[in-house]
């Protein structure tokens, strides 16, 4: 199994600098990718920026959204988007996608919150008609540049329920967990390979977990700041979230094990503490 490590572009307040070195020492590290996750209404760096950032200090690990809010975007926009970051990271990006549960963010964007689903699915089909360099209609043309990876960035889809499970049979490389333990994020596994399956497609689907960690003298109070903060409109569960994910050595090692025993291909651990100490310290762990 395969562990990438999380950007630190949604803590509030982190540097840009920060997020570039921290970069660069994970790139000197045992990690697969870096992964960061995607607001609008919240103080987190778009992502699709910061990794065209992050391209420029790294030449070996994946960039990987995990996941970017799709809907939120032009359909046209964003295709032509990861094509280029494609390009420019030459064949390291990976398009974690999905449909977001977040009102206030679709207000803000101006897009429908309750169509998301239909808008996702007509972005999918575009997504492959431009990745695969086809004209997008009899009036439009082809959209550039061509993608590094042939018919478009690797693309794993975000969902828990069966219609969204049902994009991966037609779209998908993989499918993507976010913030579950391993006992969700294996329901959520074998679902995708069920859905695989019955589709005819060969091989299996690639599966991706992602869990919060956080470790040293402060672990608990940074993964209790950090997910009271970007959890805020759960309430008090946010703060039960904190039992869930681990803040001591002992327990990281025990939950990567668990991932890595249902079947997990790789594990993106986001930190709750913007400090480097995190990335040198996940490093000496796995």
């Amino acid at each position: 199994m395969k562990i990438g490590i999380g950007l630190p572009a949604s803590s509030p307040g982190v540097q840009g600098s920060l997020i570039l070195e921290w970069a660069r020492r994970a790139e000197a590290g045992p990690f697969s990718s870096l992964g960061l996750v995607d607001r609008l209404v919240y103080p987190n760096y778009e992502p699709l920026i910061t990794l065209a950032a992050v391209a420029g200090a790294t030449t070996r690990l994946r960039l990987m959204t995990t996941v970017l809010l799709a809907p939120l975007r032009n359909a046209a926009v964003l295709a032509k988007q990861a094509a280029s970051l494609d390009v420019i990271s030459n064949g390291r990006l990976t398009l974690g996608l999905g449909v977001g549960g977040r009102e206030d963010d679709f207000l803000a964007a101006g897009v429908d919150f309750h169509q998301r689903g239909k808008i996702f699915d007509r972005q999918l089909e575009l997504f492959e008609r431009v990745w695969s360099g086809q004209p997008i209609s009899e009036e439009v043309g082809p959209i550039g540049p061509p993608p590094v990876q042939a018919g478009g960035p690797e693309l794993l889809i975000g969902a828990y329920s069966p219609t969204a499970l049902g994009r991966l049979a037609r779209w998908g490389n993989g499918f993507i967990t976010g913030g579950t333990p391993p006992e969700q994020a294996e329901q959520g596994f074998r679902q995708a390979e069920q859905v695989w399956q019955k589709a005819g497609r060969a091989g299996k689907p690639r599966l991706v977990g992602g869990i919060y960690y956080a470790l040293g003298p402060n672990a608990v109070e940074g993964l209790s700041h950090y997910l009271g903060s970007y959890y805020s409109y759960m309430g008090n569960m946010a703060q039960q979230m904190v039992a869930i994910f681990p803040s001591t050595p002992e327990a990281l090692k025990t939950m990567i094990k668990s991932f890595s025993d249902i079947g997990t291909d790789e594990l993106v651990l986001w930190p709750c503490i913007p400090e480097l100490d995190q990335v040198q310290r996940l490093a000496d762990l796995i």
